[in-house]
């Protein structure tokens, strides 16, 4: 299916409608938030802790002050960045890896496979943690751990939706003439697991968000004063009882995001016939 035929399919679904809808007024936003925010959303303010929400504050203010309305609208803007560069890294390193093994076989596949076991069994906690002590806080750091992280279950899709077609006609004549094996991945392989392989994309993409969210959380992410959801929300935590506002709004945004996404994905799916249940082609 063609980039404009399955966006059509999506459109006719209900959850389709709302999770594009969602997406994209999220991405809007990030684009726009900076011209339109009402408040310098790094200003301190004494004069205005904790504010309820008003007129002048329509979000309120959290514990420094500062006003939460620019604060969300600003807040996504460098995490869906990130998610976005780890997403291409993991799903370009994943799934060539993943396709290569399937197709090669034998010991190397073995071999490979039971690499990516061990390194599936380390903590990714403990893995930013020590991106982290070596680059850092920020994107620098984030970037290439979540990247390789979220990359490791990439290979295992991948390999999966690839070992389907390994032993057909089509590749089994295409190494009999002589084809190099990235040839055979590129023109006989890619094609047919390239669905499978835009679902799982998507997806990766709210995991993404959601753990660099998490991190920012723990104080692992996103380096403060920047606006962050993750961070809003580990500010508020403390004080969720006296000023719910502070956690409310955060929360908000970011849920809602990664809903859209997930209503989006589950109806390209349903588009493109992939079961994501197993990550496969349906038959």
């Amino acid at each position: 299916m063609t980039a404009s035929s399955t966006l059509r399919a999506v459109l006719k679904q209900p959850s389709g409608v709302v999770g594009v809808a969602l997406v994209v007024a999220h991405v809007t936003m990030a684009l726009v938030a900076p011209m339109i925010v009402p408040h310098n959303p790094t200003l301190q303010s004494a004069g205005a802790i904790l504010q309820a929400p008003s007129w002048t504050h329509p979000f309120g203010t959290d514990r420094l002050g500062r006003d939460l309305l620019s604060r969300a609208l600003l807040g996504g803007r460098e995490a869906m960045l990130i998610a976005t560069l780890s997403t291409v890294a993991a799903m370009l390193w994943g799934a060539m890896l993943g396709l290569f093994v399937a197709l090669q076989g034998g010991r190397t596949d073995a071999y490979v496979m039971r690499i990516v076991d061990a390194m599936v069994s380390i903590p990714w906690v403990l893995m930013v943690m020590i991106f982290v002590a070596a680059l850092g806080v920020g994107a620098r750091a984030l970037i290439p751990v979540l990247g390789f992280s979220y990359g490791l279950s990439v290979v295992y899709i991948a390999r999966a939706a690839a070992l389907d077609f390994v032993a057909r006609d089509f590749v089994l004549a295409a190494q009999a003439r002589g084809e190099r094996r990235v040839t055979i991945l590129w023109r006989e392989i890619l094609p047919n697991v390239r669905d499978t392989l835009a679902v799982q994309g998507a997806m990766q993409w709210s995991w993404i968000l959601l753990g660099i969210s998490s991190l920012s959380f723990l104080g692992l992410g996103v380096a403060p004063p920047a606006p962050d959801w993750g961070l809003m929300i580990a500010d508020g935590r403390g004080i969720m009882q006296a000023a719910p506002w502070t956690v409310l709004w955060p929360m908000a945004m970011l849920s809602s995001l990664i809903v859209g996404v997930n209503l989006a994905a589950d109806a390209i799916a349903k588009a493109l016939g992939v079961d994501r249940t197993f990550g496969v082609a349906a038959p």
